[in-house]
């Protein structure tokens, strides 16, 4: 069973492609305690605008928004040929190692640290390095549970979406489902992590929940045509990598795939 799935090019790339996307979630929530502003990145001054009579605002985001975008678009490829259960199957799994993950911080913020290792980071400007470390991996509960619910759900909505697109379209209008799903399913992810995260947890006021939303999907809006091509591209690399018939058929397998968990 071993050798056959090492030999067999279909599952070799379901496993590559799984690895990839649970990897890129977790760094995508490892950095996502960063925030930077895409205004200085482009060259510019922030923008300052108002939103709900929210004002002062810019395109301030999280550095995991650079990566989620990547998701999606592996999640538009898994859908096209492994159907929505293989979907689930990565989602599923990538939420269980990014919850053990954040287990995992927690457990080595609240170990005693040496005495020696506090101070060392003095000469850098950092005077506590056990304060530095907890505030790089210590998240607030509401943001983690937040940011895992919406992760599940825009995932969920993303596949269903896709599916119901290509019933329609079939196998052309590639471009459509893709993007489509995206651009809807960003919209929820974006809402159900700042409305639990912020929302519920800080009691954010909802003017304010969205209009940050709002500003966050105008960044995933745009890269998530901004990608697309990537789709085709891909594609075209796992027809050759598989073979045309191989791939064809994988796609087809992919559609009669619709139903079941």
């Amino acid at each position: 069973m071993i050798i056959n799935i090492i030999k067999d090019k279909p599952a070799r790339l379901f496993i590559s492609i799984t690895a990839f996307f649970v990897a890129n979630a977790l760094i995508a929530e490892c950095i996502g305690g960063k925030i930077f502003s895409l205004e200085k990145v482009l060259g510019l001054q922030p923008s300052n605008f108002t939103l709900f009579g929210q004002s002062g605002l810019a395109f301030n985001l999280t550095c995991g928004v650079l990566l989620w975008p990547l998701e999606f678009v592996v999640t538009d490829i898994v859908n096209e040929y492994y159907g929505p259960k293989a979907v689930r199957r990565i989602s599923y799994t990538a939420v269980a190692l990014i919850s053990y993950a954040f287990l995992m911080f927690y457990l080595a913020i609240k170990i005693p640290p040496a005495n020696f290792w506090i101070g060392s980071g003095t000469e850098n400007g950092i005077y506590n390095m056990n304060d530095a470390f907890a505030s790089i991996f210590g998240q607030g509960m509401w943001i983690i549970l937040g940011s895992l619910a919406a992760f599940l759900i825009s995932q969920i909505i993303d596949v269903t979406i896709f599916h119901k697109i290509k019933k329609v379209t079939g196998q052309n209008k590639v471009w459509l489902r893709a993007t489509g799903s995206t651009l809807i399913s960003q919209f929820v992810d974006s809402f159900i992590v700042l409305f639990i995260a912020f929302k519920i947890g800080k009691d954010w006021s909802w003017q304010l929940v969205l209009a940050i939303c709002l500003v966050n999907y105008a960044y995933k809006s745009f890269m998530a045509i901004i990608l697309t091509p990537v789709i085709y591209w891909a594609e075209k690399g796992i027809d050759n990598y598989v073979g045309h018939e191989v791939a064809k058929q994988m796609k087809l397998e992919a559609m009669g795939n619709i139903s079941g968990t």
